[in-house]
């Protein structure tokens, strides 16, 4: 007696895939290199606009800073301009009298 039996093929096995895959290549040595000094090129270009920006805005708060030290020195020069124009004026008065006293004492004098 035979005893047949459906005996299905056995299937190949798949193949075993290598250890490294790699989609679309690998980045080794100077294509890394390019891609970050692309990507910073990149970066640099477009933030180009804010930073002159910014460094105009900050260069304007100094310049600020220095036009309120300089309004400052100008308002205290004013201020003393202003407490030594009475004392200027009471000593022109004071000249002028002295001048007065000595004509009338000397007038021979000073004709010559």
């Amino acid at each position: 007696m035979t005893i047949f039996s459906l005996q299905q093929p056995v299937p190949p096995v798949p193949p075993v895939p290598p250890h490294e895959v790699t989609v679309g290549g690998s980045l080794e040595g100077w294509d890394a290199v390019i891609l970050i000094a692309a990507v910073m090129i990149t970066v640099g270009v477009l933030l180009w606009p804010l930073i002159r920006a910014i460094a105009r805005r900050i260069e304007a708060g100094a310049a600020v800073a220095e036009a309120r030290g300089e309004l400052d020195e100008l308002r205290d020069r004013i201020r003393h301009l202003e407490e030594a124009s009475p004392r200027l004026a009471e000593m022109e008065e004071r000249l002028d009298f002295a001048e007065r006293l000595l004509a009338q004492q000397e007038p021979d004098r000073l004709k010559r």
